[in-house]
């Protein structure tokens, strides 16, 4: 039997035998009809104004238990996917019956949660699906559209039953307490109300998510091929949007130049430096291998947080994932441990558990108490060998006059990192011995090139290799790390038109003999900062220092530790000219590495 108490809000069980998953523990538990609960939008005035004139009114789609004799909390998604790409591993859309009633909430949060006390309310962002405004691409709109209904869920705002109507509708079922989640585009809007210090976010749980749209976009200055916000944008805004907004996309086309500049459209973009402002605990998620939203965006969002926020991090080896598709159980289970204690109020000791699990193989996870972990950040150099561009790498430094020389084919690190101990003038590559013990780089690594340019203009790539047979997630390949399987298991309780039960997976894997664990991508123009590209003059040394991503890898032993420097690496980042010559001044040039053990 589970005897039912009360935590402040809404009724919450106790499991009475300790044959129960979690003994002692307190815990939310399915007592309310997921069939019955209330589906119904509100409208929300934002305070915006489109550039037609119009007042910008979001949709926001909420279920919520009928049966609660409370205010319940809420767990919010905003996002610009409802009704384009869609959401989740299956990439469901949002369904509605003829009377325009939400069917179909996306995603497994409604299924599992709702019968256990909590509404989910999914937003649709400024100018897509039923929202009116502009798409602006993590903008004032986007940040405004998720914080405005924060606003009406703790009566500060008002909603609306229709988009264009005077009849209001009331939040006082809310509590007020929520938790916003979502992957990509929608935890990066979460990232961004939370810079807010908005009132009544109790915690967010970004995973995959962009901190700074500049650094989705462009690296220390040079250009990713992935596309630009103004391409994006017609991507999810409805009809309206791209009718309306053309103006908008054109001040996106303006902010984001060429030349890599860090301009005030990035900057109105860029959540870190207010990072201080943020009051709601902290749970993020992201994978390694994510070559969509690098990984330096957690690792500066993550240091840059107020020391008093409670926060918890899960790594995993994977690519784009979100961790309901690659540790399904414990996922559920330790999001449900974090939305009842931060939501719900329940003293169960969440904030006191490891604060940090990392994949260090495929399914092999490893908690530690904080993160990064305590660290040695050590300085290694660059030595010369007998072959032009083929060294060691080490802590001693290089005799003075040591350079290397690289030439911009615009060839791939793929190809780089092949053949180590052969020279290649598209390359330098400085390799370690063989590791006697495991090392552990828990962090972000930078490095400090000074070098000389044949032309007026240049690309920089350092990425970080551990060169030794291995196998890993496949992050570079279809899934990201992951495999559909026919079967398919049920979290929450199904009803008509929206089921519980999603596909499962498993762990794909890969066998390696060398694997790239940190890139780091830079223009040479941007050396004396990120306002404005400076012109090059030929055969004159400049010094850059540029992050090579945030990373938390072991580099087993007898494996080799490695650092290749090349020029435009034609896999991620656009070239800046032709043939360009670089030559590195190896005494003048360091490596910086948060280590656990020696090299």
């Amino acid at each position: 039997m589970a005897v039912a108490v009360t935590a402040g809000i809404g009724a919450i069980t106790v499991p009475a035998s300790a044959a129960q998953p979690e003994p002692l523990a307190v815990r939310s538990d399915p007592v309310y009809s997921y069939a019955n609960a209330v589906r119904e939008t509100a409208y929300v005035d934002t305070g915006l104004t489109a550039p037609n004139g119009a007042k910008v009114r979001v949709a926001a789609d909420i279920i919520r238990p009928r049966e609660a004799t409370g205010r319940v909390p809420v767990i919010m998604d905003a996002s610009p996917y409802y009704t384009t790409l869609g959401r989740g591993n299956e990439s469901q859309k949002k369904t509605y019956d003829a009377a325009g009633k939400p069917v179909q909430f996306p995603l497994w949060y409604d299924n599992y949660f709702v019968p256990r006390g909590y509404a989910v309310v999914l937003v649709d962002l400024s100018g897509t699906a039923r929202s009116n405004g502009c798409v602006d691409v993590g903008g004032r709109s986007e940040v405004t559209s998720a914080k405005a209904v924060i606003d009406w869920l703790n009566g500060r705002a008002t909603g609306y039953t229709t988009a264009t109507g005077t009849t209001t509708i009331s939040s006082s079922w809310s509590t007020g307490a929520v938790g916003m989640i979502g992957k990509s585009w929608d935890g990066t809007i979460a990232n961004g109300v939370a810079a807010t210090g908005v009132a009544g976010l109790k915690t967010i749980v970004p995973i995959g998510a962009i901190s700074s749209w500049y650094d989705y976009y462009r690296a220390s200055g040079a250009t990713y091929t992935s596309g630009s916000p103004a391409g994006l944008a017609p991507v999810v805004e409805n009809s309206q949007g791209a009718s309306n907004c053309g103006s908008v996309k054109t001040t996106l086309t303006n902010g984001s130049p060429s030349s890599g500049d860090y301009t005030a459209m990035y900057r109105e973009r860029d959540y870190v430096p207010n990072a201080a402002n943020v009051k709601a605990s902290v749970f993020v998620v992201h994978g390694l291998g994510d070559l969509n939203v690098k990984s330096v965006n957690f690792g500066q969002w993550w240091n840059a947080l107020p020391a008093g926020v409670e926060r918890k991090i899960w790594l995993s080896q994977t690519g784009h994932v979100d961790p309901f598709d690659y540790r399904r159980q414990v996922w559920v289970d330790t999001l449900h441990k974090w939305f009842d204690h931060y939501l719900l109020g329940v003293d169960n000791g969440v904030q006191n558990d490891p604060a940090s699990t990392v994949e260090q193989k495929p399914d092999v996870w490893k908690d530690d108490r904080a993160w990064p972990l305590t660290t040695t950040p050590t300085t290694l150099r660059l030595q010369p060998g007998t072959s032009a561009g083929v060294g060691t790498l080490g802590t001693t430094a290089p005799p003075a006059g040591s350079t290397a020389t690289v030439t911009d084919n615009r060839s791939s690190e793929y190809d780089w990192i092949t053949n180590p101990t052969n020279a290649s003038s598209a390359r330098a590559i400085y390799r370690t011995g063989a590791l006697a013990s495991d090392v552990r780089i828990s962090g972000t690594s930078t490095i400090t090139v000074t070098t000389t340019s044949s032309q007026s203009a240049a690309r920089l790539t350092a990425v970080l290799v551990d060169y030794g047979t291995a196998t890993i997630r496949n992050y570079r390949g279809t899934g990201e790390g992951i495999r559909n399987l026919s079967t398919r298991s049920c979290w929450g309780e199904s009803g008509t038109g929206d089921s519980a039960c999603y596909l499962d997976t498993e762990t794909n894997t890969t066998s390696v003999s060398q694997n790239i664990i940190a890139r780091g991508w830079a223009d040479l123009g941007h050396y004396a900062g990120l306002e404005s590209r400076r012109t090059l003059s030929a055969n004159t040394p400049y010094t850059i220092t540029f992050n090579i991503a945030t990373t938390d890898q072991v580099i087993p032993a007898g494996h080799r530790l490695a650092v290749v420097i090349g020029s435009t690496d034609s896999s991620y980042i656009s070239s800046a000219g032709t043939s360009t010559r670089l030559g590195i001044d190896l005494s003048k040039t360091t490596l910086r590495v948060p280590l656990i053990g020696s090299i």
